[in-house]
């Protein structure tokens, strides 16, 4: 894989480092800290939903109660990061979640909770997840010069989190309460509030794109987000494809590749593939700091076919030794993946609609989802789960290849400094290879420079963002972003 020195590429000396900005550490500890939160949920509302005796249908009906907000307004959670700051909106949606995890613990403390007040909590604390997640996008390159890089260090720590979090909440909920275990998630959650809040000063970006939205109706705006989305065929293809991928890949390869991963190794052989799968992520978030292919998604889709050797190991049988080391190589081309994608969207979107385009982008990748892990079991009864996951890589491999096969994906080039303007990277040139050949790329300025320059909201910080993996909400663990569900 061709890789290129940023400094070479554009004539300019290397990015600083993201850890020399403050504002980068104070976003990574708050987003470390609502991951680890995210982590630790699923635990404890399983747990709890079943040690209130509602057993399994219980839980999904808690999941879904939590799930279904946020499939029915990240569009909108787009639209008023755009208006009002993504900071000011990911603090109050942490505050919501604090206040709906302190209920939770007191409903357990107390006895006798009921399945719908369960449900009714979620169901805020989904809503409030679907506020949050858009604002994640374009808070990066506001936060850091090198946009990869930061990438990749979120990218490294919600590996951990994903990691810690599960284990955490099962401890506490073994060795010390169940609601202890949400008071733990709710002080996560402040962290996360308490990281983000120093961050007002940030750049709006409400000059960035031309136009003046200040007075437009939520249906406008979310006409523009999707004319910026749909503006870019390089965007809107992956997500497509991406779509078609977690219907039947995401979708079946969790549920049924753990029961026979279970079933084959024990559920100690489980664990341990679970985290070789784990570190391979972390491995993956390093390797994401240091390659920078020329063209990133091409990089980020031949490190994904990597990830369409998983659902193979369950389905053929391999031995433990074999599928840990597949495990441990999916999980790194997945990460690898969600950092190339993370940062092409973030320097490629202009900044002041791209918690909107966002919020498209994790719409479409997480929608369907569900339903494939829906019809995992059934399917899986008729024609076998080891049948099903073939099925799932043998799927994986075709639409990888047709990414490949999309021009405008093959053809986007790496930029290290986000997009200036919103038509700077839409199909004009007829190419459809998303760039604009007569633009050049604005020189940003040094992150020192941009912590001082103005007054607050009044600045003009030219970046972009979208998550990711995202994440977006912890769909399935793996990811929380968009192309990362």
């Amino acid at each position: 894989m061709t890789t290129v020195d940023t400094a070479a590429a554009h004539g300019s000396g290397p990015l600083p480092s993201p850890w020399r900005s403050r504002r980068f550490r104070l976003f990574f500890t708050a987003r470390s800290a609502s991951l680890l939160a995210d982590g630790m949920l699923m635990v404890s509302v399983t747990t709890s939903v079943l040690g209130a005796g509602f057993g399994a249908t219980g839980v999904g009906y808690a999941l879904a109660a939590w799930m279904a907000p946020i499939v029915l307004l990240i569009l909108f959670g787009g639209v008023l990061a755009d208006r009002f700051t993504p900071q000011v909106m990911m603090v109050g949606a942490d505050a919501v979640r604090v206040v709906a995890m302190l209920v939770m613990a007191a409903l357990f403390a107390g006895g006798g909770v009921r399945l719908w007040q369960i449900m009714a909590l979620m169901a805020v604390s989904g809503a409030a997840t679907a506020m949050f997640q858009p604002g994640l996008a374009s808070i990066v390159p506001r936060v850091a010069d090198d946009i990869q890089r930061a990438n990749a260090l979120l990218r490294i720590s919600e590996s951990m989190a994903t990691l810690i979090g599960p284990g955490l909440a099962g401890f506490l909920v073994a060795y010390w309460d169940l609601a202890g275990s949400f008071v733990v998630i709710a002080a996560a959650y402040a962290v996360s509030a308490g990281g983000l809040l120093p961050l007002r000063g940030l750049a709006s970006g409400r000059d960035g794109d031309g136009a003046d939205e200040s007075d437009a109706p939520m249906w406008r705006r979310l006409a523009t987000g999707w004319h910026e989305f749909r503006s870019r065929s390089w965007l809107w293809g992956v997500i497509s494809l991406w779509a078609v991928y977690g219907l039947f890949v995401f979708g079946p390869s969790l549920p049924l590749g753990a029961a026979l991963l279970t079933e084959q190794h024990g559920a100690t052989g489980y664990g341990w593939i679970a985290s070789a799968d784990g570190l391979g992520t972390i491995i993956g978030g390093l390797l994401g700091m240091r390659v920078r292919p020329r063209r990133p998604l091409v990089a980020g889709v031949c490190a994904m076919f990597f990830f369409a050797l998983n659902p193979l190991a369950p389905a053929l049988g391999w031995n433990f030794a074999v599928t840990a080391v597949t495990g441990m190589v999916a999980g790194c081309g997945f990460a690898f993946w969600g950092v190339m994608w993370a940062t092409s969207v973030q320097s490629h979107i202009p900044l002041a609609v791209l918690s909107r385009v966002s919020a498209y982008d994790i719409a479409g990748s997480i929608m369907v989802i569900p339903l494939g892990r829906a019809l995992a079991g059934p399917v899986a009864e008729s024609f076998g789960a080891d049948r099903v996951l073939l099925f799932s890589s043998a799927v994986s491999f075709v639409l990888l290849g047709a990414m490949l096969c999309v021009p405008a994906i093959r053809g986007l080039t790496r930029r290290d400094r986000p997009a200036a303007d919103a038509d700077k990277d839409k199909d004009t040139n007829g190419d459809g290879d998303g760039e604009t050949k007569t633009q050049s790329i604005p020189e940003s300025k040094s992150q020192t420079q941009t912590e001082t320059a103005t007054a607050p909201g009044t600045a003009t910080a030219p970046g972009t963002a979208t998550a990711p993996g995202t994440a977006t909400a912890p769909v399935s663990g793996k990811a929380s972003t968009a192309a990362e569900v």
